[in-house]
């Protein structure tokens, strides 16, 4: 921009000089002539017809560079364009034993979050403008659609999943998302937002494994905090996904991990690794809320305990394969 002025400066005051016009016709004659919309008269004068030449050529210098710069910027863009996209094609094929979340409104961001704390893959499905807007700022791996069509589940990776949050804000969505996901994956965990307790009760048949209502939630947590206020503070230390004092896990007791039809007691589970073991899901769905020591560990039992972070490390290296504590 600068060597136009430039050039049209020039070309007024050779103009000027040369051909002994005014100062407004030197003016106008450079204009047109940079400008290449033709020459209204052709100057007299051997000066007057090579700066004119010389006026013409740095116009058509000026507007090719301005031409080629608009190119490459396009260019540029749609490259950079296809090559975040191959990114992000590459990042989705290579997820595996990740989680889906369905919904990126106030709670789906929120399920991110957590998710972030803890350095857990995961992958933002959700179609609406503002959703989809807040999910590039904070830079999440997105697929832009909705759950309701196969389709976008199969982008997101639902065949390599590890679980699926479904928390649009429709529960007809919801409803829908979680037939299509059960029925592709029979075995597959799924946490299902519900407004309230009919669509809480369709969800767990549809094939939820775990509905959670937020009004609900809320509600008991808020009534908790005045009535017992200490209980839901520890409750909350333990609850935080990045709590550094206390926090609960849960470790599934499996055939590589050798620990299988042994009691808590002859682990020795306090004694090795300082956490408690607080309850025992069995394999049948029941619950044992005081395992003793006595209690007998069982494939696929879910052992829930509470330590602080190394502590809960070591329990996992207590039920981790023994291939690959020996490696």
């Amino acid at each position: 921009m600068t060597a136009f002025f430039l050039a049209l400066f020039a070309g007024t005051l050779a103009f000027w000089q040369i051909l002994d016009e005014s100062l407004l016709t030197a003016f106008y004659r450079a204009t047109v002539t940079i400008s290449l919309t033709g020459i209204d008269t052709k100057p007299s004068g051997v000066g007057g017809e090579i700066t004119t030449i010389l006026l013409i050529l740095s116009g058509m210098a000026i507007y090719g560079y301005l031409a080629s710069a608009i190119v490459e910027l396009i260019a540029h863009g749609v490259v950079t364009g296809a090559l975040a996209e191959r990114r992000r094609r590459r990042l989705l094929d290579s997820l595996r034993d990740h989680f889906i979340i369905c919904g990126y409104g106030r709670v789906g961001r929120r399920v991110a979050e957590e998710f972030r704390k803890t350095s857990q893959p995961y992958v933002v499905l959700d179609f609406s403008e503002e959703a989809v807007g807040q999910a590039r700022e904070v830079g999440e791996l997105l697929v832009e659609g909705t759950g309701t069509r196969d389709e976008d589940l199969a982008e997101a990776g639902l065949d390599h999943a590890r679980g699926l949050v479904v928390a649009s804000d429709d529960d007809a969505d919801n409803l829908y998302i979680t037939l299509s996901a059960r029925a592709a994956r029979p075995n597959l965990m799924i946490v299902a937002r519900a407004s309230g307790p009919e669509a809480a009760k369709k969800l767990k048949l549809a094939g939820a494994d775990r509905v959670v209502e937020p009004y609900l939630a809320a509600g008991r947590v808020m009534a908790n905090l005045m009535l017992k206020p200490q209980v839901q503070a520890f409750v909350e230390v333990l609850t935080e996904a990045t709590g550094d004092d206390f926090r609960f896990e849960e470790i599934e007791v499996t055939r590589a991990c050798g620990q299988s039809g042994r009691t808590i007691g002859e682990l020795r589970v306090h004694t090795r690794t300082g956490a408690y073991v607080v309850a025992l899901r069995k394999r049948d769905g029941a619950f044992d809320t005081t395992p003793g020591p006595d209690a007998t560990l069982e494939e696929g039992d879910i052992v829930v305990a509470v330590g602080t972070s190394a502590e809960i490390r070591a329990l996992e290296e207590l039920f981790a394969p023994r291939e690959a504590v020996a490696g």
